[in-house]
């Protein structure tokens, strides 16, 4: 059957902001940067080779769209974390995709863990009682177990109970996991050395071989005194690090990838 143009409706909606905002190369290699790290943005100037104020100038764009967020080190409170929003990011992408079909919306599969490649995943946060802790319990649990998972501080204690309740609430136990020192571990290879607090980054040992080093700053939740909003603040940084960790599975290399290469 022929088709009759004058019926056909007239498609002059504008794209989404949100694609006008990735058309940008800048803003492009800043949401590259800010997938894997939380960077200082001196960090981001050395990476993309770019002006201080031209990546001030993208950083503030995004940051009004939520895309990233902001947040002054424990290490040192001049510093301030670019994070990028990962949950925000998806949303957007997703409806910019419905807004040209509906099936470009839909939620991406669950990933097959059977075909990841085995890698060593250490977290490394201060004490190494909370969120280091609820890292691994979540990467080990959300990998079934297949990644060769641990965490580590550089002044551990024990692992806090709050964190423990808040897994808990996710249907995982870490009451059984232990703290240990990253001096312990020092000499061991890993694929990725995760920092989850500021002040864990600045002093992290270098480990052997060609690991990945990453930042993901998350405040540290034991500092709250009040009881009620201290076990809040867990289950919050619990369900942030479940997305996070999430969204790090799906770019682990598999064994398709590397036949491929």
């Amino acid at each position: 059957m022929p088709v009759d143009y004058d019926t056909l409706p007239i498609y002059s909606e504008q794209p989404p902001e949100f694609i006008k905002l990735l058309a940008n190369d800048l803003r492009w290699g800043l949401l590259k940067a800010l997938t894997t790290s939380d960077f200082q943005v001196n960090e981001l100037v050395s990476q993309l080779q770019q002006p201080m104020n031209l990546i001030s100038y993208h950083l503030k764009k995004m940051r009004a769209d939520m895309l990233v967020t902001t947040r002054r080190s424990e290490a040192d409170g001049r510093d301030v974390y670019y994070s990028l929003n990962l949950n925000r990011l998806r949303q957007m992408y997703q409806e910019a995709g419905a807004a040209l079909h509906p099936a470009l919306g839909l939620n991406s599969s669950e990933v097959d863990i059977s075909r990841l490649q085995q890698q060593r995943i250490l977290f490394v946060c201060t004490h190494n009682s909370a969120r280091s802790q609820m890292a691994e319990g979540l990467l080990r649990h959300l990998s079934h177990g297949y990644l060769d998972v641990l965490s580590a501080g550089s002044h551990p204690t024990v692992v806090h109970p709050d964190a423990v309740r808040a897994m808990a609430d996710l249907g995982i136990d870490i009451s059984q996991q232990q703290s240990r020192s990253v001096h312990e571990i020092a000499g061991q290879p890993f694929d990725y050395v995760i920092t989850v607090c500021d002040k864990a980054r600045e002093i992290c040992p270098t480990f052997p071989g060609s690991g990945t080093a990453m930042h993901w700053g998350f405040p540290d939740p034991v500092v709250i005194e009040e009881a009620a909003e201290r076990r809040a603040v867990f289950e919050q940084t619990a369900l942030q690090l479940k997305s996070r960790i999430e969204y790090f599975l799906s770019t682990l290399p598999t064994w398709s990838d590397e036949k491929e290469t």
